[in-house]
C-alpha cells in the first residue's frame, strides 16, 4: 500500500510540472494572429529571394487561388505557372497585413491586408498596381502553417 501512494505521490508531482508552462512541456505554445503576422513576412521574403519557388512554398498542395477577374485554381500545381512572374527580378510583390486573427481551436487563422505589385511595362517604366488580399492559414500535420486559400483584386493607388 506505501509504494501504491508513493508511485501516486510521484506521478502526481510530475504530472503538475507537465503542466506549467516551460516546465518539461513539450506541447508547442498555442499559435496567435502574430504568428500568422510573421509567417507573412517570411512568406513575402521567400518570394522576394527565391522567385515563384518561394512564394509557393508556403502554399499546401491542394490550395485554392481566387485571382482577380479570373477563374478559380485549384491545387497548386495549377497555381504554379500563374506565379512564374515572380521569377522575374523586374517584378516584385510586396504585401503588408493589416490584420490577421486564428480560430478558437489554433489550427486555421487568416491574414488581411494591402499589395503593391511593382513592374515595368513594355517601355520600360516602372509601373505599380495595388491591391488588397485575403489569405487563409492552415495549421499542416507536420505542424507548419501553409495557405490554403488566397485571393486578391485590384485597388486605386493610396492616397
Amino acid at each position: 500500500m506505501k509504494s501504491f501512494v508513493f508511485v501516486t505521490a510521484v506521478l502526481a508531482i510530475v504530472a503538475g510540472m507537465l503542466a506549467l508552462p516551460g516546465h518539461l512541456s513539450t506541447s508547442p505554445a498555442k499559435p496567435t494572429a502574430e504568428t500568422l503576422r510573421q509567417l507573412e513576412a517570411e512568406f513575402m521574403k521567400a518570394a522576394a529571394d527565391k522567385g515563384s519557388q518561394g512564394y509557393l512554398s508556403y502554399y499546401a498542395d491542394d490550395s485554392v487561388e481566387v485571382p482577380n477577374g479570373g477563374p478559380l485554381l485549384l491545387g497548386k500545381a495549377n497555381i504554379a505557372p500563374g506565379m512564374s512572374f515572380l521569377d522575374d527580378k523586374n517584378n516584385r510583390l510586396l504585401w503588408t497585413p493589416v490584420g490577421a486573427d486564428i480560430s478558437s481551436s489554433g489550427d486555421l487563422g487568416y491574414t488581411y491586408g494591402t499589395f503593391e505589385f511593382h513592374s515595368k511595362n513594355k517601355e520600360g517604366k516602372p509601373t505599380v498596381d495595388y491591391g488588397k488580399y485575403t489569405s487563409i492559414w492552415k495549421l499542416q500535420k507536420d505542424g507548419n502553417w501553409k495557405v490554403v486559400l488566397d485571393m486578391g483584386n485590384a485597388s486605386p493607388q493610396p492616397k
